[in-house]
């Protein structure tokens, strides 16, 4: 137990010092002292409560998940039974009342239409999405059931809350919390962020992008009354745009949905010089925006984001290349944070804004504060109690103590991690189990000299039986921190992060580094009695 051949102490001694200089840049950076640029800066990140930043809240409608899926539905409804053999036509569509219904020209067609619909309603799922059922002999309903819808909400807010995940992390920030709050919520949390404002308008565009044809036959004093003909509904022109302060008719179904996009650059247009977002569309996309693009040459198409239309040019030609430019009076800015969104994708549901708050920088450092404060009396006082219970072990301790405390910023800097106010609950928690296993070990060698052993006999039966006791119950916090970490979330995290990696280096310091120190000086001095 006392044997350190050479190799091992150089090794062990490499190992500490090379973990305890990836904390050294953090100390410049707390301290506002310059570090130098050719160095590697490895630096511990601060959460939210320690460093400032936002906190926001976003919800989203459920309501508008249904509305969606109602759409597709009638989408593929009358895509199904166009292209059926005989085409089965209908009439008198509705989406009222959360439902889809329609009209059949022949009753006799009632079988044909379940067969047709049988495998789009029962989906891919375990679930069955659609119920369907006749009224009058002739009107088919087309009812969502409640657990799809259920099931639709979840899959759109897991979506959401990735969409949210990296829109953030293409703004430059280090570690943000995004999690789900029950059904319907997210929390936001994004330390050092200095402009929430920013964040607040991306995380609010929902960046939908669309592109829909230009009702031809709609009249213009219907759509400035806010008349659409039947089939097409009526979008404002967005501000800025050409048509800004009118509105535009455009076909409800039969367009391109923003989903299909692969890329979006912001760039400028070399003729017009006027910021742009180039945006290219995936093989499936390139196929529909042909097909939309040779059926309708000489006719108008919207683009049209977030329910506004930000210009309706005309297809001159077929575009078969998968590649469109999108303008609309943006700024280099807007157009950068257009391009983030529709790289990042679309979000399938709106979010609003229910709650936000923001945590100073002044908050945070009086946080740091008061935490190292507590932190610095605690150690003081272990410090003290150390030395004047067991003396010299007492003080191998003690450095044993500070070693542990600079390994677990290294190992944080080292992993780029996030230190929160609880991370620093857990720094005091791991001195007191770091002492707790010196305690251990020193009234061990305590009880083996009273029983009459050799010094050197005493100290390696006090290391070896203690060693037990001490692994026993940092495996039982290691399995507590893991549980931590893996079902807790934002703080809680940040708190199982530091107790996880403080149990590593407390058994580290206080077994491996204080035996290796007092078997060198049990060597070299060679000592009678244990002053302990």
């Amino acid at each position: 137990m006392l044997e350190f051949p050479r190799w091992r102490k150089i090794w062990l001694s490499l190992l500490t010092l090379a973990v305890v200089a990836c904390a050294i840049p953090s100390f410049f950076s707390v301290f506002g002292i310059a570090y130098p640029d050719e160095l590697p800066e490895p630096t511990v990140n601060l959460g939210l409560d320690l460093a400032g930043g936002s906190h926001i809240l976003l919800e989203a409608d459920p309501d508008e998940v249904a509305a969606q899926r109602l759409q597709n539905m009638e989408e593929t409804v009358r895509t199904e039974m166009r292209n059926a053999e005989p085409e089965i036509r209908i009439g008198d569509v509705s989406t009222a009342n959360d439902r889809l219904s329609f009209m059949l020209d022949d009753a006799g067609e009632i079988d044909r239409v379940r067969e047709i619909l049988t495998p789009i309603m029962n989906g891919t799922g375990p679930v069955r999405e659609w119920e369907l059922s006749v009224v009058d002999t002739s009107r088919v309903v087309l009812r969502p059931s409640a657990a799809a819808l259920d099931n639709a909400v979840t899959q759109a807010m897991d979506s959401a809350t990735d969409v949210v995940r990296r829109r953030i992390d293409e703004l430059g920030t280090r570690e943000p919390t995004i999690i789900r709050q029950g059904d319907t919520r997210i929390v936001v949390q994004v330390p050092g962020l200095q402009d929430p404002e920013q964040l607040k308008e991306l995380l609010g565009q929902t960046a939908k992008l669309e592109f829909k044809m230009v009702d031809q036959e709609a009249l213009p004093s219907d759509v400035a009354q806010g008349i659409a003909p039947p089939g097409s509904e009526i979008f404002p022109y967005a501000a800025g745009s050409p048509g800004e302060g009118s509105a535009i008719a455009v076909r409800r179904l039969g367009g391109i949905q923003g989903d299909s996009l692969t890329g979006a650059q912001a760039s400028v247009d070399p003729q017009t010089n006027e910021n742009i977002v180039a945006i290219q569309f995936d093989q499936q996309g390139t196929q529909r925006f042909a097909q939309l693009s040779t059926q309708n040459v000489g006719k108008n198409f919207a683009i049209i984001l977030d329910g506004e239309v930000l210009s309706a040019p005309v297809f001159n030609e077929p575009i078969r290349g998968g590649s469109a430019q999108i303008s609309g009076g943006f700024t280099a800015d807007t157009a950068n944070a257009l391009a983030i969104s529709l790289r990042s994708g679309a979000l399938p549901v709106d979010l609003a804004i229910v709650e936000e708050r923001t945590v100073s920088a002044e908050l945070g450092a009086d946080s740091i504060r008061s935490g190292l404060i507590a932190m610095g009396i605690g150690s003081l006082l272990v410090i003290v109690l150390m030395i004047a219970t067991y003396g010299r072990f007492g003080v191998y301790a003690t450095a044993a103590l500070v070693v542990n405390v600079l390994m677990i910023l290294g190992i944080m800097a080292a992993l780029n991690t996030t230190l929160t106010l609880p991370g620093i609950a857990g720094f005091v928690l791991t001195i007191g189990a770091a002492v707790d296993a010196n305690v251990l070990i020193n009234e061990r060698i305590r009880e083996e000299r009273k029983r009459g052993r050799r010094v050197v006999t005493a100290v390696e039966n006090g290391y070896r039986e203690a060693s037990r006791a001490i692994y026993d119950a940092n495996i039982t916090n290691f399995i507590a921190g893991v549980l931590l970490f893996l079902f807790g979330s934002g703080p809680v995290r940040g708190f199982a992060v530091v107790l996880i990696i403080g149990l590593f280096t407390s058994v580290f310091t206080a077994v491996t580094l204080t035996r290796m120190w007092v078997a060198g000086w049990l060597k070299s001095k060679r000592p009678r009695d244990l002053n302990i």
